[in-house]
């Protein structure tokens, strides 16, 4: 029985803030996955080594969590007065399923980079030394992200004393801004930033109650509601979640219900089948808590707590297109995230996730009576740590 050869396909493995994932140039993959489609989703697939029904990913470069289960694919831009499009697959670990429903804010943070080294940015634009200014298009989404990039004699700079909490070492800063952050969604007012044109809802949910909620479009979609609710402070770290299958469960039941109620599936059976979006978290006013590295974190620091879910477990630290959905509730009066800082008016947020703290910012405005967003700012930093060949068996895509 003939046995088919590795194929090779050029990649860098990087992080990006506090994730990991495999970045391909779109000209490099096999021409038959340079389109989306099956094709395309099994080699990913094979790739990160999934689905793997040990929960490992031995077979792949996937490292089994949902911030090391990730894929970028990026291009030339074909948007005017942009560099490079960008996609992001969510590989799910233990299914064959690749989650093509939005953004990974902290892997943006290695877009910037990855296209300067990979010479999707035009040189003229690429300083000696100084700041690139790298203007991507997120296909997903549709929305523009701006990575302030630092080049260093003529090429990217990765090392630095910018310390990014979930993030063992140091590294240098890379200041991103996602401009026009609300969501088109498809919720019941046409895609506005609130997709029920409330701050604040009434999320029935069966077997569990009726919360208050703050479902938003903004980064990422996302569902807000009071740790005390649902008998947590806040603080929590992972253990105290990702141990409890009961609690995952309750977890995925809002995150189901609330996606049905920003419009986003159509009946709760359908989250199971749209794992990466929305995410639920839920929010805290400050409290003293001991982070996942032991470092003591005050309620003097913080504005509040909050802890997000990514694909059914409690993260590490915070997503980045949730930290962008935090900032930007934070920027509105009256949402719960907005409340559990205290309330008012506010141009940033500081807020404590298991791992530390992260500051982002956002200014919000009422426009036609709908609230608006022009931009949300956060720092994080990308480093390469990997770069040249994946081999995938040629007979699995």
């Amino acid at each position: 029985m003939p046995h088919a050869p590795q194929v090779r396909i050029p990649a860098t493995y990087l992080r990006g803030g506090t994730s990991k994932g495999v970045f391909f140039k779109l000209t490099d993959l096999p021409e038959r996955c340079q389109a989306p489609g099956e094709a395309r989703d099994r080699l990913l697939l094979r790739v990160i080594g999934s689905p793997d029904p040990y929960g490992a990913q031995i077979d792949g470069m996937g490292g089994a969590t949902s911030s090391t289960s990730k894929i970028v694919i990026l291009s030339r831009s074909t948007q005017p007065d942009h560099d490079v499009d960008y996609r992001f697959g969510q590989v799910a670990i233990d299914k064959a399923f690749v989650d093509w429903s939005g953004n990974c804010g902290n892997l943006t943070a290695a877009v910037g980079s990855f296209a300067i080294s990979n010479g999707l940015v035009d040189p003229a634009r690429v300083p000696d030394n100084g700041v690139c200014v790298v203007r991507i298009w997120q296909t997903q989404i549709n929305k523009t992200i701006i990575a302030h990039v630092p080049i260093t004699d003529g090429a990217v700079q990765e090392t630095g004393d910018f310390e990014l909490d979930g993030v063992t070492f140091p590294a240098a800063e890379v200041v991103i801004e996602f401009l026009d952050p609300a969501d088109e969604g498809d919720g019941d007012d046409g895609g506005s930033m609130f997709p029920t044109g409330n701050l604040v809802d009434d999320l029935e949910v069966p077997g569990i109650g009726t919360l208050k909620a703050t479902l938003i479009n903004a980064g990422i979609p996302t569902v807000f509601v009071n740790a005390a609710e649902i008998g947590y402070t806040g603080t929590e770290l992972r253990e105290a979640i990702n141990s409890r299958p009961e609690a995952l469960a309750k977890f995925e039941t809002i995150r189901a219900h609330a996606a049905l109620r920003m419009g986003l599936i159509k009946d709760p059976g359908e989250a199971a089948g749209r794992q990466h979006t929305p995410k639920v978290a839920f929010v805290a006013p400050p409290a003293d808590y001991v982070s996942s590295s032991g470092k003591q974190i005050r309620a003097e620091e913080i504005d509040l707590n909050v802890r997000a879910l990514s694909m059914g477990k409690l993260h590490h630290a915070m997503m980045g297109t949730a930290a962008v959905a935090i900032a930007t509730a934070a920027a509105v009066p009256g949402t719960l995230v907005n409340l559990a800082a205290g309330g008012g008016a506010r141009e940033a947020v500081r807020f404590g996730h298991p791992s530390g703290t992260l500051r982002v910012g956002a200014a919000a405005a009422q426009e036609g009576g709908q609230w608006v967003v022009k931009k949300a700012v956060m720092s994080r930093s990308a480093r390469v740590l990997m770069s040249g060949f994946v081999h995938v068996p040629g007979d699995a895509f």
